[in-house]
């Protein structure tokens, strides 16, 4: 059930027609449980097992680690969360890659090894949910979080449909005591809600799914191109990538903020950035930030030696990448990005923040941006260095160019996104009256409809 498709609407219209209607908070809360549980369920509900072993397991590790008595039973407690969590996420998405891989490995030394592939279906968003379970128990076991003994709480905080399926990746801190304070629709937030689902729909529906068949189309055999083609397709995916997942982020808030909770932005146009540090401070936030409090600051963070930062970093930068998927592109793509934020540690160090003009340092961390997104979407290392040899290197291995439009349109919603972010005109729609912001919001939801291809495309961050 994808958030742009009809039938989203109508579920979203009926779940908050019925939330709002009731009046007591437990009962609204056992509503949304079971509605985004009916949710994830359109997916395959046999999944929903997952989600509920997950539940199950961090509510009583939860417990047991404040009422342990002992540091050794609290760690065992912990232990068991993460063994679970992560335990899923290695089945289901990680055994076949590190399986095949270390067959390879055995072969090149000789060794006549041999490897049983289980093809499982990877559960939509598993990497979301674990990972937004576990800082729940790492909190509690951190002294910062106390845990909750309602077990809806914890239900409804794991599987929250707005945010269950591709973020963000919300803290409990952040959201059990919205679930302790009474909601009311008067505090609802409803003239910005919709303003930014509609964002986020125009975003996914009318750029990033139409961008889709061009991008599919030129990564699908990138040699019949030449190198604008390469430039094209690497900038289309940049914007198709931002449009997709931001979108989604926005329309998952907005959605949130409609049933009176409030969810952390997950991101602050990141392409505006002047570098590769302040790129990762706008982009994916949620994610970001949870690497850097559950994996860079517990190995050390930049506490001890230069080289032993770097260390961190590099480590933090790789799993992130196979936090993405399990495959050799997605651990260059954190190698890439991991060894960018070294280089600008030594920049600051040795030169100074600051001392390159801002619109250099922007187009050198965008172009950058993009020479890893390239190993992000390639099928394969193969593809994905005949690609970089053609944008980098500007070789053309085939005669097909590209349409020199695509360009302008690109710069065009450049130019668009600068704009929202540096003039008043963002907050314009606060000024409208009631009944012509009715009209106005009705004609462009009608026009987005219109710009959206008949066959959605699923969002990108699904398959994660």
């Amino acid at each position: 059930m994808l958030f742009v498709e009809m039938r989203f609407l109508l579920f979203l219209a009926v779940v908050l027609a019925v939330h709002w209607s009731l009046k007591r908070t437990r009962a609204r809360k056992l509503w949304l449980l079971a509605a985004s549980y009916a949710f994830y369920a359109a997916w395959d509900w046999r999944f929903l097992a997952l989600i509920l072993l997950s539940t199950a397991v961090d509510y009583a590790a939860g417990l047991g680690i404040a009422t342990a008595r002992s540091p050794r039973t609290q760690r065992a407690w912990l232990v068991t969360s993460l063994v679970v969590n992560l335990g899923m996420l290695g089945i289901f998405k990680y055994y076949d890659f590190f399986g095949q891989s270390a067959v390879e490995l055995g072969r090149w030394l000789g060794l006549p090894l041999s490897h049983t592939t289980l093809d499982l279906v990877l559960p939509v968003g598993i990497s979301f949910y674990t990972f937004q379970s576990m800082s729940y128990t790492l909190d509690i076991h951190r002294g910062t979080l106390r845990p909750t003994r309602d077990f809806l709480d914890l239900a409804l905080f794991v599987g929250f449909f707005p945010q269950l399926v591709a973020g963000p990746i919300v803290r409990a801190a952040n959201f059990l005591p919205q679930l302790t304070t009474p909601r009311s629709p008067l505090d609802v937030p409803l003239r910005a809600c919709l303003v930014l689902f509609l964002v986020g729909f125009v975003k996914k529906a009318c750029i990033s799914d139409n961008l889709s068949p061009f991008v599919d189309t030129y990564f699908a055999n990138p040699s019949a191109w030449d190198a604008s083609g390469a430039w094209l397709a690497a900038l289309s995916y940049a914007v198709q990538i931002y449009c997709d997942f931001s979108g989604y982020s926005d329309m998952a808030i907005a959605s949130a903020g409609l049933l009176g909770y409030r969810l952390g932005a997950n991101f602050r146009a990141p392409y505006l950035t002047t570098n590769i540090a302040s790129f990762w401070r706008h982009w994916h936030i949620s994610l970001s930030s949870w690497l850097r409090d559950y994996l860079f600051i517990p190995l050390g963070g930049s506490r001890g030696p230069r080289l032993t930062t770097y260390r961190n970093l590099l480590i933090t930068m790789v799993l992130g990448g196979l936090w993405h998927g399990a495959s050799g592109n997605f651990l260059i793509w954190g190698l890439l990005h991991g060894f960018a934020l070294i280089v600008h540690r030594e920049w600051k160090r040795h030169v100074g923040e600051g001392r390159l003009p801002e619109i250099l340092g922007l187009a050198l961390t965008f172009w950058w941006v993009c020479v890893a997104w390239i190993f992000f979407r390639a099928t394969n290392l193969a593809t994905a260095l005949e690609i970089c040899r053609s944008f980098v290197l500007f070789e053309s291995p085939g005669s097909q160019s590209a349409d020199p439009h695509v360009f302008f349109v690109l710069g065009a919603l450049a130019l668009a996104q600068i704009a929202t972010q540096k003039l008043p005109i963002r907050d314009a729609w606060r000024q409208i009256p009631a009944v012509g912001f009715a009209v106005l919001y009705g004609v462009l939801f009608g026009l987005a409809f219109a710009f959206d291809p008949i066959h959605s495309q699923p969002f990108i961050y699904f398959q994660f």
